[in-house]
């Protein structure tokens, strides 16, 4: 039997009750049974980027690198502000790149899904951050595309939730990530 895939969350955002980090902490649940998805949950430790500092980078930094080439595959689930991807995700998908040469988001498999109280759920900042993965050298799965709109109807007040449409897109994302994790690195 095959190891199984270990999968590292990042939600871009920092709100305790963040329809985002709810999606996340949904995606461990209906992650198939030969995936882990672990949650990397300390974006906000994480100072601006200074490129002063990327020689020798603080130990959040350090531990969000090591964590990202330790998993096989990255799941990133992102709001959208201003129509794009969250300063603190951006910051930290910086921090992970550099210095130039030590790219830790290099090669590894990666899906994005988000959501959103808008009627668009988070497509925009979606593209925006798949726009990065050509540089980091990250290879996307492509779908099926999980962007939930009108977020406030799909969760319940604890924050789980209760859509089935978008819990079984979430659950085919994880199947395709898991798929594409290791038909990239047999090995995973």
């Amino acid at each position: 039997m095959a190891p199984r895939v270990k999968i590292l969350g990042i939600a871009g955002s920092l709100r305790e009750q963040s329809f985002n980090k709810s999606t996340l902490k949904a995606a461990q649940q209906l992650a198939p049974e030969e995936a882990h998805v672990e949650i990397f949950d300390r974006l906000g430790e994480i100072p601006p980027f200074n490129q002063d500092d990327e020689a020798n980078p603080p130990e959040v930094v350090t531990d969000l690198k090591a964590r990202i080439r330790e998993s096989d595959a990255i799941l990133f689930v992102t709001p959208e502000y201003n129509y794009s991807v969250p300063g603190v995700l951006k910051n930290a998908i910086d921090w992970a790149s550099r210095p130039y040469g030590d790219n830790a988001w290099d090669g590894k498999p990666v899906a994005v899904m988000g959501a959103s109280v808008g009627m668009l759920g988070t497509a925009r900042a979606q593209y925006h951050l798949r726009q990065s993965f050509i540089f980091l050298n990250m290879h996307p799965v492509n779908g099926p595309e999980v962007m939930i709109p009108n977020a406030g109807e799909r969760f319940d007040r604890n924050g789980e939730l209760v859509d089935d449409t978008s819990r079984e897109l979430i659950g085919k994302l994880l199947d395709n990530l898991v798929g594409w994790t290791r038909r990239l690195n047999p090995a995973a």
